[in-house]
């Protein structure tokens, strides 16, 4: 069976999926270690972390018993360019009203 793919923007729509990218970016941690910093269930903690894999910003990988789950963020790279077009669009409309608005402070001197 082929697992969805799922999109990186539905991902990051979640508070606890950014929660756990946050813990599981700076070290990888298993499952159990992950859901212990949540008031969730387990179960729901999986149903993230199974989200975060389908749209791979998460990678499982097995140590002995364990399954530990590692930050894969170089699909935050597309987030990132979605967001710059419109930051550098909200920058630039800002750098014309405080021209606008300095040409206006002058005219009144």
């Amino acid at each position: 069976m082929h697992a969805i793919r799922r999109d990186v923007f539905q991902a990051i729509a979640d508070p606890t999926r950014r929660d756990i990218i946050n813990l599981v970016s700076a070290q990888p941690m298993n499952l159990n270690s992950i859901a212990q910093n949540f008031d969730v269930s387990r179960p729901a903690i999986s149903q993230h972390i199974k989200i975060l894999v389908e749209c791979g910003l998460i990678e499982i990988t097995q140590q002995g018993r364990e399954r530990y789950c590692e930050a894969r963020l170089a699909q935050l790279e597309e987030v990132a360019d979605w967001v710059e077009q419109y930051r550098r669009s909200w920058q630039e409309k800002h750098d014309r009203l405080d021209k606008l608005l300095g040409k206006m402070k002058n005219n009144k001197k």
